[in-house]
């Protein structure tokens, strides 16, 4: 395909497992033993015996999952033409296994460098979901308080007082975007004003939905009047909060805010706290939600404190634990292979080059690159972390996890109060948007549970979604079974306000329907 770069699982070798006469019933025992071996090698609960080709070598991957990366390779290539991407890659693992990676289009429009796996973006908000992996190793470590106030790891953060009463902010709040802390509008009046309107589109959605399972055509005729405004309102509200998919609706309201084309070096994450840590809250600590990146920078400085080392040496070496060679800070200054540029659409419609920016005061919220294979290790860390406790192998031990099973599950339970911009039947958990499992009706769709998070950076957009299998305990209790179980989607995109939730989603669900079939 010309000007992509694909890689993917090379397909189950004649005789692989088994001897190479074996026939029909070898092919099926090796693809059985190549899918146990792997998994329980990457689990770390089997080695090779010295002398022993490498086991990608000896067991290649048993599936290919053509068809569900052909219907996804189509999909992608319908979005990218959609919105005027320049280039787009994606990553998807099924079951721990890297089955698919693949670049669509220009890393580079004008050296003409085209996107591959290895090809390095920015990450925008899925930098959140790897500070949080920061705080709940501390948490687990006794080093964080999670409900202290965050003045007892950062004492240059003020107090603050709501409404003439003093308030408490917490890392926990922070994590959950309930601190009150501002995002980059910083006009109340304006925020409130944004909101209402998001939740005047919410209820006229739900309204409508009740109105259409009822079916009566008395009450369809009532609501006429309702589903006109419910458009009005809706379009209205994408088109400024959400953005378009489409080369004109290049830049929604949010990449207006100054504070997104910040050019200043910020030396230290406290350094970085003068941006608004002098602003009042926009509401009582815990009453409300608020999406705020300022908020995940005030969570960096309680990581600093708290781990005794400068929050990027932290995060860096949590990385390499995590194997995650490729994702560093976005550093104007570094050489970083594989770097993409990025891109945004003037006021003609016309491609050009982003504006520069420097994002050191966002780090935690917004400030890391990463590449598609790096983002799929982080999902399988917490997939497998998440999983491990329910198997019973007793033969052969499985390694811990990274994060405790019980900790990741509080990170991926959907706190009240909140909402996410991405997905209106997603909750926000802990730097975490959630969808729980759901079927109203009997033969109608069936929702499976669940974790993701977008991003959206100048010139760039994101996301990382982690589809869990619903494991049942004959699974569990198998010998021949490790974890993860489930299956990992990724998209890092050198175009802004570009929506890929629901593309990422669509994409999960063709690789796991390939995965039973």
């Amino acid at each position: 395909m010309q000007g992509a770069v694909a890689r993917v699982l090379r397909p189950l070798r004649r005789g692989a497992g088994a001897g190479a006469g074996a026939g029909a019933w070898g092919l099926g025992l090796g693809l059985g033993l190549g899918l146990v071996a792997g998994a329980r090698r990457a689990a770390g609960c089997e080695q090779d015996e010295p002398g022993e080709p490498a086991a990608e070598e000896k067991l290649p991957p048993p599936r290919a999952f053509s068809r569900a990366a052909e219907r996804s390779r189509d999909l992608l290539q319908r979005i990218k033409d959609e919105v005027g991407a320049p280039g787009i890659v994606v990553g998807v693992s099924v079951d721990g296994r890297e089955v698919w990676c693949e670049g669509l289009g220009y890393a580079d429009v004008e050296n003409r460098v085209t996107c591959k796996p290895e090809t390095v973006m920015r990450i925008a908000s899925i930098s959140k979901c790897l500070t949080m992996a920061a705080v709940a190793k501390l948490w687990e470590e006794g080093k964080l308080d999670l409900d202290a106030p965050v003045q007892k790891y950062v004492p240059e953060f003020p107090e603050k007082v709501y409404e003439g009463e003093k308030v408490t902010i917490t890392t926990r709040l922070l994590a959950s975007h309930l601190s009150g802390i501002r995002h980059y509008e910083k006009d109340l009046a304006k925020v409130k004003e944004e909101k209402e309107k998001s939740n005047k589109a919410l209820k006229l959605t739900q309204d409508l939905t009740k109105s259409n399972q009822e079916k009566e055509l008395k009450e369809k005729q009532n609501k006429a009047t309702e589903k006109t405004e419910f458009a009005k309102v809706k379009s209205e509200h994408e088109g400024e909060v959400k953005g378009q998919n489409t080369k004109l609706g290049k830049r929604h309201k949010e990449f207006e805010y100054e504070e997104y084309y910040l050019k200043e070096k910020f030396e230290s994450v406290i350094d970085s706290l003068k941006i608004f840590k002098n602003d009042p809250l926009f509401f009582k600590p815990g009453s409300q939600f608020l999406y705020s990146t300022h908020g995940f920078t005030l969570l960096s400085a309680v990581v600093e404190r708290a781990s005794g080392h400068k929050f990027t040496d932290y995060m860096l070496k949590m990385f390499r634990e995590l194997d995650m060679q490729s994702t560093v800070l976005d550093d104007n200054e570094l050489m970083i292979y594989n770097r993409a540029r990025y891109y945004v659409y003037n006021k003609k419609g016309r491609l050009v080059n982003a504006p520069y920016v420097n994002n050191s005061y966002k780090w935690a919220g917004g400030g890391f690159l990463s590449s598609v294979g790096d983002l799929l290790k982080f999902g399988n860390a917490l997939l497998y972390s998440y999983q491990v406790g329910q198997f019973k192998n007793t033969v052969n031990k499985l390694l811990p996890g990274y994060l405790e099973a019980d900790t990741v599950t509080m990170m991926w339970t959907p706190v009240s109060n909140t909402e996410v911009s991405w997905d209106k039947e997603e909750k926000y958990a802990m730097a975490w948007g959630v969808v729980e499992k759901k079927q109203e009706c009997g033969f109608c769709r069936q929702q499976r549970r669940y974790a993701s998070h977008t991003g959206g950076a100048v010139g760039a957009s994101s996301v990382l979604l982690i589809l869990p299998e619903e494991l049942d305990s004959k699974l569990t209790n198998s010998e021949l079974v490790a974890p993860p179980r489930g299956v990992v989607v990724t998209i890092i995109c050198n175009m802004q306000s570009v929506s890929l939730n629901t593309t990422a989603l669509k994409i999960a669900m063709e690789f796991d329907k390939d995965k039973w079939a």
